[in-house]
C-alpha cells in the first residue's frame, strides 16, 4: 500500500467552506486558514443539542511499539457511519511536533482513513501549539521581571514553580539555570522546559468552556509561592489578559476533512501519559453540535486516556459518552501475550490468549464507569482469520460486540460493519449514568490510591515525602476538590513500561506532585516518567524532507 502521505496528497479535498456547509455551519461564519483549514467561533455550540447528542469515546489497550491504531479506528467509523446515513463528525487531538520529528512520526490517522491536509495538520497547522508556547513562556518572562524589578522593595518568592515549555523533544533543557551573567540579565535560579502538550495552558484550552472562563482560568495560575506560604499566581502579577490575548484565536475549534469530506474539528493536543490527553471540550461541543454522532478520542489506553477523559473532561463539562469503543489489535495483544518482537506479525493463538488479560482488565475498567463497551479490532495486513476468530469469539464470552475495522485499507467501505454495530449497540443498550472511580470529597491522597488501585491494579501505592508535602500544600490552598492526573508511562498499567499484560499488586510509587490551579487539576508524577521527551537513536526527523516542493517521510 503507499504510504501515508502519497494517500494524503491523493486525495480531492473540498473547499474547506463547503466542509462546513454540508454540516449546517454557515460560510460567513468560517474564518478560512487557506482552501482547506478554518476556525470556527465558539458561539455556534448549542448546548441544548450538546445536552442531546451522542457521543462516542474511543479509546484503546494498552499501548505498544507496535501501535494500535486508534486514530485510525475514530476517523474509521467515522466514515462507515457516514457511509450508512448517519451524520458523524469528528473531535480529535493536534499532533505535536515533538514526536512527528521524534519516535512517533505523525497523528492524523492512516491509510484510507485519515485526516487533511496531512501534512499542514502534523506540522504548524492553525499555529495553536505556537500560540500556547508562547503564551506559556510570556508567563515565565513576565514573572522573572517582576521578580527583577521589585527586588529593591524586598519582594521574593521562597519558590517558583512555573518552568518553561518547547514544542521540541530535548532532554538537554530538562534542567537549566537562568539569568547567568550580569545582573542585567536577571535573578539566577533554577529552572528547566517541559514539552508544550504538558503545558498548563494546554491543559487550560482545552477544559476552558468560554472565553472568560479561559482568563479566569489563566489568572489561577499558580506561579509560586511567597515566604509566608501563600499562592503567587498570574493574577498577583497581573497580566492575565494580555495571556488570554495571545490565546483568543487558538481558543477556537479548527475545522478540517477526512480523505472523504467527514468534517472533523481537530484542537488542542495534550498528552495522555504526561497530561490528560483530551482534546477541547468545545471542540467536542462542536462535534456534537453539528453531528449526528460526535467520535472522540482519547490517548493511548484506557488506563490514561479514558480514565483522565471521564474522571476529569467528563466531571467538568457535564459530557456523557453513549459508548465507549474499546480498539486492539493482534499484535498489541501478542506484545502483551509475550511475544517477542521480532514474531509479531507471525500466527500465535497462545500469544493472543495470553494477551486477553490486558484487554479484559480494560473492558472491566470502563464497565465500572458505566460505560457500555464495544470492542473494535484494527486488521493488519498480517492477522489471520483465526487468530481474528479467536478474539471475537472472546468478546462474545465477555458480553460485549465486536466489529473488525478495515478502514485503514479501504477507508469508509472497510468500516460499514463496524459503524453499523456501533448504532445498533447504542440504540439498543447505550451507556448508564457514569460512575467516577473516586468523588470529589476524597481527599487527594486518597484520589491518587483509587485510581493506582481500582484502575491500575496496584498494591501499595508510596508517596515520597516530596510528593507528600506537595499534597499537603495543595489541600491548605483549597484545591482538595480537583480531580488528579496521573502521569506515567503508556506501555503499562503499572510504572514499569516493560511490564505488559495485566500485572496486579505491584508498588506504585508517586515521586513528585505539580499543582495545575488553572486547569483545576492536580499532576501526580509516577516512577521516572518525564514531562520534556527526549530524541530516539534514530528520529524521525531523519526521514522527513523536501523533495520537489512537496514534504515527504511524514507517517
Amino acid at each position: 500500500m503507499k504510504p501515508d502521505i502519497e494517500i494524503a496528497r491523493s486525495v480531492k479535498m473540498k473547499k474547506i467552506t463547503d466542509v462546513a456547509s454540508e454540516i449546517g455551519i454557515p460560510q460567513e461564519s468560517v474564518e478560512q486558514y487557506g482552501k482547506y483549514m478554518a476556525k470556527v467561533p465558539l458561539g455556534l455550540i448549542d448546548e441544548d443539542k450538546v445536552r442531546k447528542g451522542k457521543l462516542i469515546l474511543v479509546t484503546a489497550i494498552t499501548a505498544t511499539k507496535t501501535g494500535i491504531g486508534k486514530t485510525t479506528a475514530s476517523i474509521g467509523l467515522a466514515l462507515g457511519t457516514n457511509r450508512i446515513g448517519k451524520k458523524a463528525v469528528l473531535a480529535l487531538r493536534e499532533p505535536s511536533l515533538g514526536p512527528c520529528f521524534g519516535m512517533k512520526g505523525g497523528a492524523a490517522g492512516g491509510g484510507y482513513a485519515q485526516v487533511v491536509p496531512m501534512e499542514r495538520i502534523n506540522l504548524h497547522f492553525t499555529g495553536d501549539f505556537h500560540a500556547i508556547t508562547s503564551a506559556h513562556n510570556m508567563i515565565a518572562a513576565l514573572l522573572d521581571n517582576y521578580l527583577y524589578q521589585h527586588q529593591a522593595e524586598g519582594f521574593a518568592l521562597k519558590e517558583v514553580l512555573w518552568k518553561r515549555v518547547l514544542d521540541v523533544n530535548d532532554r538537554s533543557l530538562r534542567q537549566i539555570v537562568t539569568g547567568l551573567g550580569p545582573r542585567t540579565n536577571g535573578l539566577v535560579q533554577e529552572s528547566g522546559f517541559d514539552i508544550t502538550p504538558a503545558s498548563e495552558i494546554m491543559a487550560i484550552l482545552c477544559l476552558a468552556d468560554s472565553l472568560d472562563d479561559l482568563r479566569r482560568r489563566i489568572g489561577n495560575i499558580l506561579l509560586g509561592y511567597r515566604f509566608d506560604g501563600s499562592a503567587f499566581t498570574v493574577k498577583d502579577l497581573g497580566v492575565e489578559g494580555a495571556v488570554t490575548a495571545l490565546l483568543m484565536d487558538a481558543l477556537n475549534p479548527n475545522l478540517v476533512q477526512t480523505t472523504e469530506g467527514t468534517a472533523a474539528f481537530v484542537h488542542g493536543g495534550p498528552f495522555a501519559n504526561i497530561a490528560h490527553g483530551c482534546n477541547s471540550v468545545m471542540a467536542t461541543k462542536m462535534a456534537m453540535t453539528f453531528g449526528d454522532y460526535a467520535i472522540t478520542e482519547a490517548g493511548f489506553g484506557a488506563d490514561l486516556g479514558a480514565e483522565k477523559f471521564l474522571n476529569i473532561k467528563c466531571r467538568k463539562s457535564g459530557l456523557r459518552p453513549v459508548l465507549t469503543l474499546l480498539v486492539a489489535s493482534l499484535q498489541g495483544l501478542k506484545m502483551h501475550g509475550e511475544v517477542p518482537l521480532e514474531k509479531i506479525k507471525e500466527p500465535s493463538l497462545d500469544g493472543v490468549r495470553k494477551g486477553f488479560g490486558n484487554l479484559d482488565r480494560h473492558i472491566r475498567n470502563l464497565q465500572g464507569f458505566g460505560q457500555t463497551v464495544m470492542v473494535c479490532f484494527n486488521r493488519f495486513a498480517s492477522d489471520t482469520e483465526e487468530e481474528i476468530e479467536l478474539v471475537r469469539r472472546h468478546c462474545a464470552e465477555m458480553g460485549v460486540g465486536f466489529a473488525v475495522n478495515d478502514g485503514y485499507a479501504h477507508g469508509g467501505d472497510g468500516a460499514v460493519d463496524l459503524a453499523r454495530k456501533v448504532v445498533e449497540t447504542i440504540e439498543g443498550h447505550p451507556s448508564g449514568p457514569l460512575e467516577f472511580t473516586y468523588s470529589d470529597g476524597d481527599s487527594l491522597k486518597e484520589k491518587i490510591e483509587k485510581v493506582a488501585r481500582g484502575i491500575y491494579g496496584a498494591g501499595n501505592v508510596i508517596f515520597s515525602k516530596t510528593a507528600v508535602r506537595k499534597l499537603e500544600t495543595a489541600e491548605k490552598l483549597g484545591y482538595s476538590g480537583f480531580p488528579v492526573c496521573i502521569a506515567k508511562t503508556q506501555y503499562s498499567f503499572s510504572q514499569d513500561q516493560k511490564a505488559y499484560g495485566a500485572p496486579e499488586g505491584f508498588d506504585f510509587e508517586i515521586n513528585d506532585i505539580v499543582i495545575n490551579s488553572g486547569a483545576e487539576m492536580i499532576v501526580a508524577i509516577a516512577g521516572d516518567i518525564i514531562r520534556m521527551p527526549g530524541l530516539p537513536k534514530h528520529p524521525q526527523a531523519l526521514d522527513i524532507d523536501v523533495e520537489n516542493g512537496f514534504i515527504n517521510g511524514l507517517s
